[in-house]
């Protein structure tokens, strides 16, 4: 079964078994279950359940697998011939998490 979930401001269409990056949900450990009621779509095909925005009753339960890091993003800005050179990095906080069960 296949459902289209809402979590921390993104979309993803999830299966049981996936593993997922998305970006880390506050206050919580490795090993830790999260609950995800966003579901916006339910099922395959013909037999696929649209919500209106969500679909009632239906709810996705994830593992955190880890807490991490990602990759570092280098910015950098500059203005010619006025010596204005700035350098900025960023990494963003991550939670990866494996989809357990879908329930509709």
């Amino acid at each position: 079964m296949k459902a289209i979930i809402k979590t921390q401001g993104r979309q993803f269409t999830v299966s049981e078994g996936d593993i997922l990056k998305v970006n880390r949900y506050p206050e919580t450990n490795s090993g830790d279950t999260v609950t995800i009621d966003s579901v916006l779509c339910l099922g395959e095909g013909e037999s696929a359940t649209v919500g209106t925005p969500l679909v009632e009753g239906a709810s996705v339960t994830a593992t955190i697998l880890e807490n991490k890091r990602g990759e570092k993003v280098n910015t950098f800005k500059k203005k010619r011939r006025h010596g204005y050179e700035r350098r900025r990095g960023h990494r963003q906080e991550l939670s990866v998490i494996k989809i357990e069960s879908i329930k509709g």
